[in-house]
């Protein structure tokens, strides 16, 4: 499937499956997300675009090359999504940074809009929208209007875990975005919780239930 990436890497596997373990604790959980989004981000930044500028090293000058325009947009999908702000600061400090909230509706599983805050000028950025989970792809999907909406232009979307369901939805919704995955689960349940899965991102993250 064009523009959807998996990281196969073994230490992003060996990760994934101590997030999966339902005796790994909320500070090793959050710690583990934070690792999983670096190694994830070192690929999905790759084709960061770059220019050249002048440095003078302790032996001369020469010409190097720097990241290149506005910068990256990191913007999490709230709350589970902050678990991943930091891993890719680690690798960009100086990325800004938005928020939009959504929650999903219990019956219908679809979600609905309760905040949205995007770094200015949000066109001009690479955006990067985080969420550890793509279940059903609803969130993905509305998050990625909302920032279309908005201006935002060069979208990519990173999860740890997905269902082949949201794969699916959001790939055919925004065949643009660039999708980013750790892994690909089996399936989604009658709930709606990707199976096997690792339970619930956000409680797991926070500690709360």
């Amino acid at each position: 499937m064009e523009n959807v990436t998996i990281i196969d890497h073994p230490l992003v596997q060996h990760k994934i499956s101590r997030l999966r373990d339902k005796n790994t604790g909320t500070n090793e959980f959050r710690t583990l997300i934070e690792e999983i989004a670096t190694l994830m981000g070192y690929e999905a930044l790759r084709d960061l675009p770059l220019e050249e500028v002048e440095v003078e090293t302790p032996l001369e000058r020469c010409m190097t090359p720097v990241i290149a325009g506005k910068k990256l947009a990191i913007v999490p999908i709230l709350r589970a999504g902050l678990g991943m702000v930091n891993g890719i600061l680690s690798l960009v400090p100086t990325a800004k940074v938005g928020h939009i909230g959504l929650y999903r509706d219990e019956k219908t599983h679809e979600p609905h809009e309760y905040y949205c805050k995007l770094p200015s000028p949000i066109e001009q950025r690479t955006i990067v929208v985080t969420d550890p989970m793509l279940a059903t792809g609803g969130s993905a999907v509305a998050a990625v209007d909302f920032i279309k909406a908005h201006g935002g232009r060069h979208i990519k979307f990173m999860c740890v875990i997905a269902a082949p369901e949201g794969v699916k939805r959001l790939h055919e919704a925004h065949p643009d975005v660039q999708i980013y995955i750790g892994h690909v689960d089996r399936e989604l349940n009658d709930h709606a919780y990707i199976c096997p899965g690792l339970g619930d991102a956000g409680d797991r993250i926070f500690g709360t239930k």
